[in-house]
């Protein structure tokens, strides 16, 4: 039979990456902030800044919602396979 034998993350690597996240926002928004140059290009940095970090989040999630679809997919003909053959070997 099928089984998910889908990958559990440990708590300290879920807290890494918040952490990172979390850093290099920082690390982006202070670089804008002290850089030297007029507000109006410091803010058109910042809106380059936020539709990256939106944009990567939306092509994760569209990523993972194409793998899991196939994942189904895969499991739905596993089972039609499965229930064929449970068929044919009663005969």
């Amino acid at each position: 039979m099928t089984q998910d034998n889908a990958a559990q993350h440990s708590s300290g690597w879920v807290s890494f990456t918040y952490a990172s996240f979390i850093g290099s926002i920082a690390m982006v928004a202070l670089g804008i902030v002290f850089m030297p140059v007029d507000i109006w290009l410091k803010g058109y940095f910042a809106m380059g800044a936020v539709m990256l970090v939106q944009s990567c989040v939306t092509l994760t999630k569209t990523v993972r919602d194409v793998h899991e679809s196939r994942r189904m997919v895969n499991r739905i003909e596993d089972a039609k396979t499965e229930r064929l053959l449970m068929t044919v070997g009663r005969e």
